[in-house]
C-alpha cells in the first residue's frame, strides 16, 4: 500500500440498510456511478454484506457497505439479519432506504432498525427511494420519525446529487483528521522507529501503524529514522542530536527500553494506536486485571485483522507465554480475529485487544463499550506487554495526561 493511500479503517464507513427490494443495491450503484452491487427484482438478492472502498466527490475516501434486507425470513434470513446488525457496529453514517410506496407505514422492520441506529448514536439519512413509481404528491410522506431525509429515484438518478451532498456534510462532521504522533513532536525533531522484521512481517512493506506514524512524522517536518532492533544501539551512537522520541514494536519493548537512554521518551506503535482509536485510558485501567489473574480464569485475546498464524505468533503464542511468566497462573486463552467478536463476554476475566489498526474507530469503541457494559477489564497488546516488561510507566510519559518525575498520572 502506498503512503498516500487511505487505509480502509480510516475511511468513513457508509452502510445502506432497509427492507428487501427497497432499492439499497440500486442506490449504492447510483451513488458510485458503478455496478458494484448485484441488482434484481427478486427479494433477498443481497445475501451477504458487500464492501467497496472508493473516493466519491464530495464525500472523499469511503467504505461503502450494502447489507441484506432487514426483513429477511427463515433460518438463513435470521443469520443475514444478524450480519446486518453487526455491520452497525462499524457504521459511521447509516443510510436507511425506504420504498416510496410504503415509506409512511410505521412497519416494525424499519422502526426497529432506526431504533438500533439511534441507540448507537449513528448519524442517519433516511432515503425515500423509487419516487418514480408513484405520483410526486404521494411521495411527500409523513414519516413516523424525525431525521434528515431525501427523496430519490435510483433508477432515474433523481435526488442522487442531493444525497451525496448530505453524505459529504455528515462525513466531514464525523471524520475530522486526528494525529497519531504529530502532537507529541515538533518540527525538526528526530524520531526513531524500531521496526523488527520477522517471518510474520508483510513482504515489501511496513505494517499499517508503522506507515501511519511514518507519514505523520514526515507531515510534521520532522525526521524519521527507521531501524531494526539490532541497529538501534549503533544508530543512537551515530546521531549527532538526541532523538525527541523512540517508537518501538511492542514485541521488542524490552530491548528498546534497555538500549534507549532514560532521558529519551519511549513508547510503542500499539500504544499510539490505542490513543488514536480513542481507548488508551481504558486500556491503562484494564492493566490492573493482569495482576489479579487467577488459576482457571479465561482471557480473550482479540485481533482486528486476519492473518496466517505462524510459529511465534504474538496473539496466540507470545502474549499467553508472557502472561504465564508474569502471573505464574494457569489460565485459559480464547482468541478471535477479524470481524468476529463474542456477543457474550461474561466468562472472560480480561480482554486483551490488538491496536485495532484494521478496524475503524467506531468498531473498536463498540468492543470496548461491550466490555465495559459487561464489567470486563479491557486493555491492548502494547499496554499489556509494557506492563509485563516493567516499563508501562515509561511508555506513557510522552502523553499529555502524564507529567512530572516518574510519570505520575494526571487524572
Amino acid at each position: 500500500m502506498a503512503l498516500n493511500d487511505t487505509p480502509a479503517a480510516s475511511r468513513t464507513h457508509i452502510a445502506f440498510f432497509g427492507k428487501r427490494n427497497a432499492g439499497k443495491s440500486s442506490l449504492l450503484n447510483a451513488v458510485t456511478g458503478q455496478e458494484i452491487a448485484v441488482v434484481s427484482d427478486v427479494k433477498g438478492t443481497t445475501t451477504d454484506p458487500v464492501f467497496k472502498t472508493m473516493e466519491i466527490l464530495p464525500i472523499g475516501p469511503v467504505m461503502l457497505i450494502d447489507t441484506p434486507g432487514y426483513d429477511d425470513e427463515g433460518l438463513l434470513g435470521e443469520l443475514r439479519i444478524k450480519k446486518t446488525k453487526q455491520i452497525l457496529n462499524k457504521t459511521d453514517i447509516a443510510v436507511l432506504v425506504l420504498d416510496a410506496q410504503d415509506a409512511d407505514n410505521n412497519n416494525i422492520e424499519n422502526s426497529e432498525l432506526l431504533n438500533l441506529i439511534k441507540s448507537k448514536n449513528i448519524p442517519c439519512i433516511i432515503v425515500i427511494n423509487k419516487i418514480d413509481t408513484i405520483e410526486y404528491a404521494q411521495a411527500t410522506v409523513s414519516l413516523p420519525f424525525s431525521s434528515t431525509s431525501v427523496k430519490v429515484s435510483a433508477l432515474k438518478g433523481t435526488g442522487i446529487e442531493e444525497l451525496k451532498n448530505l453524505l459529504g456534510n455528515l462525513s466531514k462532521a464525523t471524520s475530522a483528521p486526528k494525529p497519531i504522533v504529530s502532537d507529541l513532536i515538533s518540527e525538526g525533531d528526530v524520531v526513531i522507529m524500531v521496526t523488527p522484521i520477522d517471518s510474520a512481517a508483510p513482504k515489501g512493506r511496513l505494517i499499517l501503524p508503522q506507515q501511519m506514524v511514518l507519514r505523520d512524522i514526515i507531515d510534521s517536518n520532522a525526521t524519521a529514522v527507521v531501524v531494526k532492533e539490532t541497529q538501534l544501539e549503533e544508530t543512537l551512537k551515530k546521531l549527532s542530536v538526541k532523538p525527541a522520541l523512540v517508537i518501538t514494536d511492542s514485541q521488542v519493548f524490552d530491548i528498546a527500553d534497555k538500549l534507549t537512554p532514560k532521558d529519551i521518551p519511549l513508547t510503542s506503535f500499539s500504544i499510539l494506536m490505542a490513543r488514536y482509536k480513542g481507548y488508551l485510558q481504558t486500556a491503562i485501567k484494564g492493566i490492573d486485571a493482569i495482576k489479579n489473574i487467577k488459576d482457571g480464569d479465561t482471557i480473550l485475546v482479540a485481533e482486528g485483522c486476519t492473518h496466517h498464524r505462524q510459529c511465534g505468533d504474538i496473539g496466540t503464542i507470545k502474549i499467553p507465554n508472557w502472561l504465564r511468566k508474569y502471573t505464574g497462573k494457569n489460565f485459559k486463552i480464547e482468541t478471535c480475529s477479524g470481524g468476529d467478536f463474542p456477543e457474550d463476554l461474561t466468562k472472560f476475566a480480561l480482554i486483551i485487544h490488538c491496536g485495532g489498526c484494521m478496524l475503524n474507530e467506531r468498531e473498536v469503541l463498540y468492543r470496548m463499550k461491550c466490555a465495559n457494559d459487561a464489567g470486563i477489564p479491557f486493555t491492548n497488546y502494547g499496554t499489556a506487554i509494557a506492563e509485563m516488561k516493567g516499563i508501562l510507566q515509561r511508555s506513557l510519559q510522552v502523553f499529555p495526561f502524564y507529567y512530572g518525575k516518574g510519570g505520575a498520572r494526571h487524572e
